[in-house]
């Protein structure tokens, strides 16, 4: 395996030495890629923040984006350890946005156009969000809120991530691939079952009555789980007394179970894998077998002496991140 890493400061461009491990690490959402690795300092190099960085593996180019931060150690002082980010990086800006009859896909190059960021292939989301105000709020949120809507309509789940250089937006249904993960392709997994978070086996929903004056309270409840883990409440409220009881009972089948979470280590590297991809997974965990497609929430991929190693975390069936 061939590891490049180009740095160009102006009209100059450099692959340095490179020191020990690189890692690249990509998430489903609202996180920019992001590049680390240390380069040696020697008499021919110069860089600085906000110089381009490309990350070429085996000839494919697999990142591009710039520095954003430098560091150095006494004990190491002609090593320079990098931390460089993708374009959606600037996706943390704030900005205030009113806008009406626009999808998330027009919505993201309205962004892009006012930040001046280069675009590849946004895949057309096909609903129009009626109107939005986004009062100063991150541009990942402003996406999410977006994108969230279209889930909400459509059932439809998009992923925005940048793909070398280029903002891209996929549908999760096109990110599947043909990539197994099983015993004999990772070093561990993290499996672990929980009901000290997102779990609630009673839903309290409450209506203000402004014509009565008087509070509604509708609950849902497994009396059950209750039995067996004790009272774990949600509260949460209505604008429609009409909607009060059927939300407590969508949000017992949300709530009402275990959490389940999964992750792996030292997985065998295989570059097509990001954030939003979909994989083949097939462990016996003790309590359940899994043996079918789960999402990657995030992938952290790792490059060091000739070798790649993927670290994910995964979500999707009996799942969460």
């Amino acid at each position: 395996m061939k590891v490049d890493i180009l740095i160009q400061r102006d009209s100059t461009i450099y692959y340095p030495i490179v020191a020990e491990d690189v890692k690249l690490t990509w998430e489903r959402k609202g996180t920019p890629g992001k590049l680390t690795f240390s380069v040696v300092k020697d008499d021919v190099i110069s860089f600085a923040e906000g110089n381009p960085v490309k990350l070429t593996i085996d000839g494919v180019d697999l990142f591009y984006g710039f520095v954003f931060k430098k560091n150095r150690s006494g004990t190491s002082p002609n090593v320079i350890e990098v931390t460089a980010y993708d374009q959606l990086r600037y996706f943390k800006n704030k900005d205030t946005y009113v806008y009406s009859n626009k999808k998330a896909n027009e919505v993201i190059r309205m962004i892009a156009d006012d930040f001046n960021l280069k675009v590849g292939t946004l895949e057309d989301t096909g609903y129009v969000i009626g109107s939005r105000t986004e009062d100063n709020s991150t541009l990942f949120d402003i996406v999410q809120n977006a994108l969230d809507e279209t889930l909400q309509a459509k059932t439809k789940l998009y992923v925005l991530y940048d793909d070398v250089g280029k903002l891209t937006l996929k549908n999760i249904e096109s990110m599947k691939l043909d990539l197994l993960i099983d015993a004999d392709t990772i070093g561990d997994y993290s499996y672990t079952t929980s009901i000290d978070d997102q779990t609630y086996n009673q839903i309290k929903i409450t209506f203000e009555n402004q014509d009565s004056g008087k509070r509604e309270v509708f609950i849902a409840k497994d009396s059950a789980n209750i039995n067996r883990w004790g009272l774990l409440q949600y509260t949460d409220s209505v604008e429609l007394s009409t909607s009060g009881a059927a939300k407590a009972e969508a949000l017992l089948k949300l709530y009402n179970s275990l959490t389940r979470t999964l992750s792996v280590s030292n997985a065998l590297g295989d570059i097509r894998v990001r954030g939003g991809s979909s994989v083949i997974v097939k462990l016996g965990l003790g309590d359940i077998n899994v043996q079918s497609y789960l999402m990657v929430e995030s992938v952290t991929h790792n490059f060091t002496n000739g070798q790649h190693l993927m670290d994910l975390k995964l979500r999707g069936g009996q799942f969460v991140s």
